[in-house]
């Protein structure tokens, strides 16, 4: 708990445009990891461009490690096939929370985090206020894969009794 800054909540909303795994179709999930946690998804069956609409959250010590997020199609009788991977940084996401801002009109773009080469960003991502908290819309493009796309959202939880930001 001594070295807790707090937890992410990460909203894993959709996927689009996924692989076909099985004959026509695959049953996907995401599975995100960071250092020793695992979170993971529902399995959504025979749906390429799947809506998971689920919250996962990880405690978060290091806001410096990269975050992984892997989608699989769940087989029964063989290990789960590889949809393809992506991973994300939450730097943009802290800076954002730090300023502690306040009162804020909803939606109000408070910074912008461009695609490159080093992010997995499909377009560009953006750290708003809303609804009284610092939240990030990403639209990651899965790597390793012909195609695919996994939108989330993110947002901060502050802990009482965490090192805090």
């Amino acid at each position: 708990m001594e070295n807790l800054l707090g937890l992410l909540r990460i909203h894993v909303e959709r996927g689009v445009n996924l692989v076909i795994m099985d004959y026509v179709s695959s049953d996907p999930y995401v599975l995100i990891k960071l250092g020793k946690q695992k979170v993971k998804t529902r399995v959504k069956k025979k749906n390429l461009n799947p809506v998971w609409n689920e919250d996962l959250t990880l405690s978060i010590s290091d806001p410096h490690v990269p975050i992984h997020l892997q989608v699989y199609d769940k087989d029964t009788f063989s290990f789960d096939d590889k949809m393809g991977d992506a991973e994300f940084v939450i730097g943009p996401l802290l800076e954002a929370v730090k300023m502690r801002l306040e009162g804020l009109p909803n939606d109000t773009i408070i910074t912008k985090v461009v695609p490159s080469r080093k992010n997995c960003l499909v377009e560009e991502s953006h750290i708003v206020w809303k609804d009284g908290k610092v939240v990030q819309n990403m639209v990651l493009r899965l790597r390793h894969v012909q195609s695919g796309e996994v939108e989330l959202q993110l947002h901060w939880i502050d802990i009482p009794g965490s090192r805090r930001l």
